[in-house]
Parts: C-alpha cells; sequence; structure tokens
C-alpha cells in the first residue's frame, strides 16, 4: 500500500512572474540553477508545453536516480507542472507544481510537491528529502534572479564609470584646446 506526501512552500521573488516561469520549467535552464537535478533534457521535441516529457536525474546524494516526467497544466506564466511518467526507486508517483503570482514589487512563487513512495519505511526520509529539494530549489531560484541582478547592476556601473572618463578625457581635451586658442 503506497504512502502520500503533500505539501507546498512559498517566497516572495523580486522578478517578473514570465522571468521565473521560464526559469523554473525550462529542464536546460533549471539544470543550471538547481542543485536538486543533475541532469535535465527534453524528451523528443524541445518545446515547453503540456504533454512535452523531461528526463531529470538526481545527485548521487539523492541516490543519482533517473526519471521521466510529463509536463502538464500549463498555464503560462502563471502555472505549471509535471508528473513522473512512471515509479522510480522506492518512489510510485511525483508531482511538482509551480504557481506563479504577481505581486506589487515581485511574484509570490508557490511550489507544490506531491508524492507516493511504494513503502511506508521509507515515508519520512523520502519525505524530508523532498522538504528539502523543495526550499532549496525556491532558495537557489531567489538566488539566481538575484545574481543576474547583480550582474546587471555591475555592469551598468561598469559602464558609467567607463563613461565618466571619457566624459573627463574630452573635457581635458576641450581645456586644452582652449587654453591653445587663447594664447
Amino acid at each position: 500500500m503506497s504512502q502520500s506526501i503533500t505539501f507546498k512552500d512559498t517566497i516572495v521573488i523580486r522578478a517578473r512572474p514570465d522571468t521565473l516561469f521560464r526559469l523554473a520549467l525550462d529542464p536546460r535552464r533549471r539544470e543550471k540553477w538547481d542543485p536538486s537535478y543533475v541532469k535535465a533534457s527534453y524528451v523528443g521535441e524541445e518545446k515547453l508545453g503540456n504533454g512535452t516529457q523531461v528526463r531529470f536525474k538526481l545527485p548521487t546524494r539523492l541516490l543519482g536516480l533517473s526519471f521521466v516526467a510529463k509536463y502538464r497544466n500549463f498555464q503560462a506564466p502563471t502555472r505549471g507542472g509535471w508528473e513522473s511518467v512512471k515509479g522510480f526507486g522506492p518512489v510510485e508517483r511525483l508531482n511538482q507544481n509551480w504557481n506563479f503570482k504577481p505581486i506589487p514589487g515581485g511574484t509570490e512563487v508557490t511550489l507544490s510537491t506531491d508524492a507516493s513512495v511504494r513503502y511506508g519505511f521509507v515515508l519520512k526520509p523520502i519525505e524530508r528529502v523532498l522538504r528539502q529539494m523543495s526550499g532549496q530549489s525556491l532558495l537557489e531560484l531567489q538566488r539566481q534572479v538575484d545574481k543576474q541582478g547583480a550582474q546587471l547592476m555591475e555592469d551598468t556601473a561598469r559602464e558609467y564609470q567607463q563613461k565618466q572618463r571619457d566624459d573627463q578625457k574630452a573635457a581635458k581635451k576641450a581645456g586644452k584646446k582652449n587654453d591653445k586658442t587663447k594664447t
């Protein structure tokens, strides 16, 4: 008899829902920032939408298991999720759903996890691992957005400093030209 695990985690992130939607649900982007997955890739057609299948590989600390999931409940950019196609390891079924609710100053992101495990004795350890993965995914999503913002700020500051240097050089040259014309 299978045992169920269901929970939700919510965080507010200062970013637009469409940006977060793509980061969280596009497997190529997700594998770059989410340490809960070593590999994430499309199976067949590379199209983000209902019915598309994706292969996920978990890190060694999570037994290195692989599974195929099918995207469902897509309504870009407000929600989307996937469900495992068949069981893997002690997990019979795993669903993950993302909701992106725009609020003033950002987006409220809710990650819902629903799973069934085959054996009762692994219920608590699997639940602990899934809760850790969920929390870590939300924190890393926040860090990814902050990193992009920090890089943009750094690039903008560098461009501003370069513009100031160029303006100062131009002012010096203009000052020297004025000095030569006065003599």
